[in-house]
Order: structure tokens, then sequence, then C-alpha cells
């Protein structure tokens, strides 16, 4: 049995404990939040014991591995902190808010041996793994060109005022389009080269980015785009199109997956679950447990979360300077 220990405690550390709580082989242990009345509460609801530090929790001898949900800005520390004291880490998304502090903590995780996964959901939720198993089945040929977009609402009720600064690793494209961002690069499956972007600030009065509109160029040659935006009023919107050699997926993660052939479009049976979400990181600590357990390699690694941060670091500079920014293409396996 994996002990775990959540730092970070708030609105997603609860999807976590719920998640864990339905997967055999780790238990919550441990929780940290520095809100002593929160924290408390937290461990009331889920057990474990309470933490106000996470320094503290690390200490504690039951804590095998951690899961990491705080503000971006401070996930170097902590996840270089985890690292030294050996403990297994799953580090929620962006795995850090610049590829400097990507590269020390992927140096501290290789330095003490330990498991480091981070946590893009997506790879984990039904209708991004019925595509995948449609475009691994070839039946479509490869994806030549995908579109994926995260339109939602800004200022949700877990919306902290470290969100609305780009210095803490705010801004809607380092907090939620890089889902839309992320699942683009995995289901094409091939490592960005190239970044142009449009983004800037127009619903709300912040330092942050509350839309871009990005364009990507694939080691190959094949291109992609994707949107982020929060709205201040609207509706949700978030899918993703891949045009593939011999027809279309649409992803929906409303409606489920399809698939564009001869003109007309047919649904993909069982590609869309009640509570998604809350799914998906079950199985993302299914995966986790088992790479810990096996010895096998991160179902997630730091090379791919650096890569994703490498684009929309990228994505900034090319806003800023009008212009496509190159990437060099490495592994992202």
């Amino acid at each position: 049995m994996i002990g775990v220990g959540i730092i970070g405690a708030g609105y997603f550390g609860h999807v976590h404990a719920r998640a864990m709580a339905r997967v055999s082989d780790v238990r919550l242990v441990a929780s940290c939040r520095g809100d002593a009345a929160a924290a408390a509460a937290f461990a009331a609801e889920h057990g474990g014991k309470s933490y106000r530090d996470w320094r503290t929790l690390l200490e504690d001898p039951a804590v095998d591995a951690v899961v990491i949900a705080t503000p971006h800005h401070l996930h170097e520390e902590i996840a270089i902190g985890a690292a030294q004291a050996g403990k297994h880490i799953l580090l929620e998304k962006p795995m850090a808010p610049s590829v400097a502090a990507c590269d020390a903590i992927s140096a501290a995780a290789s330095v003490n041996d330990i498991k480091l996964m981070i946590g893009h959901v997506m790879h984990f939720a039904l209708p991004c793994l019925k595509a995948k198993e449609i475009l691994d089945s070839g039946k479509l040929g490869a994806a030549v060109l995908g579109s994926s977009w995260m339109i939602k609402l800004w200022m949700e009720s877990n919306r902290r005022s470290w969100h609305l600064h780009r210095g803490s690793g705010g801004g809607m494209l380092l907090t939620a389009g890089i889902h839309a961002l992320d699942r683009l690069i995995w289901l094409m499956g091939q490592p960005v080269t190239g970044v142009t972007a449009l983004a800037g600030t127009y619903f709300h009065d912040q330092e942050a980015d509350d839309s871009a509109l990005i364009g990507l160029r694939f080691r190959d040659g094949r291109i992609g785009q994707v949107a982020s935006v929060g709205y201040r009023d609207g509706a949700v919107a978030s899918a993703m199109d891949l045009i593939c050699e011999n027809g279309s997926l649409r992803i929906d993660f409303d409606h489920g997956v399809m698939v564009g052939q001869d003109g007309q479009w047919t649904a993909v049976p069982n590609s869309i679950e009640p509570n998604w979400m809350e799914q998906a990181v079950q199985r993302e600590w299914e995966a986790m447990a088992a790479s810990i357990i096996r010895g096998t390699p991160s179902p997630v690694s730091g090379a791919y979360g650096r890569h994703v941060v490498a684009c929309i670091e990228a994505a900034y500079q090319a806003n800023a300077e009008r212009r496509e920014v190159p990437l060099p293409g490495p592994s992202i396996s």
C-alpha cells in the first residue's frame, strides 16, 4: 500500500482525495494546507494526519508519495523538497511556470531516483482515451491537422489572487488552456518545433492573460491550433478536432467522440461518462501506483511536462515579438 500525502489540500486536493479512495493500491495518510481550520476540515472529511507546513508532512515516514496541487509558482521548491525527501511525486499541471524550473525539478527527481509524474489529466479522460485507440488502430491514418479549444468562465469560485499574475504562474493559458494544448500535442504524437501566438487580456482587469490563440508546427510538418479563452460570460466549450488522412475525429467532453467519414458523423459508443474528471483522476492514480509498484517509466514524464511548458513559454514570446518562435524537437515520451 502506497501512503500518499496531499500538499495543497484545496479545491483540487478534494478531487484527488476522492479519487484515491477508489484506488486499492494507495491510501491517503496526510494532507497539508496553510489555513488551520480548512486543513482540519479536510482531514476530518478524507482521513489522514493534518499538517500546515509541507516540510513537516515530508518528514512523516508514512508518506511514500505526494501529490502537489499548490499555486504554480510554488511547484519548484516543493517538488525539489519532496524528491530530496525520497517521495514519489504526482505534480499537478503545469509542471512549473518556466522551463528552467521544470529542469530543476527533473534534475532533483533523477538524482534522488523517485517517480515523477505530471498531472496532465487529459491522458486519462475517457474521450481522449477512445480517440487514442482509434488513432493507434490506423484506420483513419495519421492526424494531419488538429484544432483544440478550451473556452470557459475564468472567474470561477476557486479562482484566487495568484491566478491573476504572470509572476505567480497565473493566467488562463497556464491554468486551463494548457489542457487544450496538452491533449493536442499528445494525440498528434509529435513534439512541437515552432510556435506562433496572439494573446492578451480582453475580459478582465488583471495582469495575466485571459485569452490566447496559438499556432503549432510539429516536427514532421503537421500543424495545429489552440484556443484558450477565459470569458466573463458565456458557455463552456471544451473539444477538439483532428483531421486525419482518411477521416476526421471530434472529441467532445459533453457528447463523446465522433468519427467523420463519407460526409457524415458517427458516434463512438462508450466514449463519455458522468463525472469524467473524477474518473480520469482515478485512472491517473491507478497509473501512478502501477508505475511505483512495478518500477515502470512514469506514465506522463517530466520531459513531456517540460515540453508543454516550453510551448507556452514560446507562445508568450511569439506574441510579444510577433514572430514564430522555434523550439528544439526533443522526445516527449
